[in-house]
């Protein structure tokens, strides 16, 4: 049941966003979340036009102190549903610990079950020394690179009004003990009809890592919401039979007004 394993990728490898390269990279400042925010998405399995709903996950932000310094805490967690469960079952539990004033992160924790197999990653970021610290050694980095779940709150903040429809935007990634030089195309804005609504949004295309159950390149197709808030709401991918789609269901506390959205399903 690799369809099931599609779920983590997904919403927790890929739903991934530009980190704007330059001088500017680590200047960044939260207008876009607020303790207490909440997403829930849904993951829908889709042959033959039809959908099939597989999982959910549901994204929460709290305030929180790490060795006295103050936090923001993300966590993010996935499963099947219980007819799922039956064949490949999904407990996936990540977290990231980031600073409230720079949104860099201090510390990144990914406890993973999917269909009998474990993984436990528990990293530290020094950001003095350009490390990250896992439970299977130390590894140098980049500065201001990201962990897999604060890399999305990270960018909600980034200008996507600063880049043309076609333009590449690179950015690093620290995941399974490798950096990742990946980038997203930027492919510009129109309007989505998803499973919870109509929504103006902002497109692109990450590029994939070949290798995945995913072909490598640019298969995948992200929209987020094009107002202050940038949240994902839909993301579609082609698999080896039908497809995935990833739809936003659920949210609470908004720092702003979802005034991308056009009118409800």
């Amino acid at each position: 049941m690799k369809l099931i394993r599609v779920l983590t990728i997904i919403i927790f490898a890929f739903i991934t966003f530009p980190l704007k390269a330059g001088n500017g990279f680590c200047d960044v400042r939260n207008s876009a979340f607020v303790a207490g925010e909440s997403i829930t998405f849904k993951v829908f399995y889709t042959v033959a036009g039809m959908y099939v709903g597989a999982g959910e996950a549901v994204f929460t932000s709290s305030l929180d102190k790490l060795n006295n310094i103050p936090v923001y805490h993300v966590v993010g967690e996935g499963k099947t549903f219980s007819f799922y469960d039956n064949f490949f079952k999904v407990r996936d539990r990540y977290e990231t610990y980031m600073d409230t004033a720079t949104l860099q992160p201090y510390k990144f924790i990914r406890n993973v079950y999917e269909g009998g197999y474990k993984k436990y990653e528990n990293v530290t970021f020094n950001k003095v020394t350009n490390t990250a610290i896992t439970n299977d050694g130390v590894f140098k980095v980049p500065a201001c690179v990201q962990d897999v779940l604060s890399s999305i709150y990270y960018a909600r903040n980034i200008d996507f009004d600063s880049y043309k429809p076609g333009d590449k935007i690179p950015f690093t990634l620290f995941l399974d003990k490798e950096l990742f030089s990946m980038y997203i195309r930027y492919l510009g804005k129109e309007t989505i009809k998803t499973k919870y609504g109509k929504f103006k949004a902002i497109k692109f295309k990450p590029l994939l890592i070949k290798g995945t159950i995913f072909e490598g390149g640019e298969k995948m197709t992200v929209w987020i919401s094009d107002d202050k808030n940038k949240i994902p709401v839909r993301i579609e991918s082609p698999i080896s039979v039908g497809s995935i789609k990833v739809d936003m269901m659920n949210y609470k506390n908004l720092r702003h007004p979802l005034t991308s959205l056009v009118n409800l399903r």
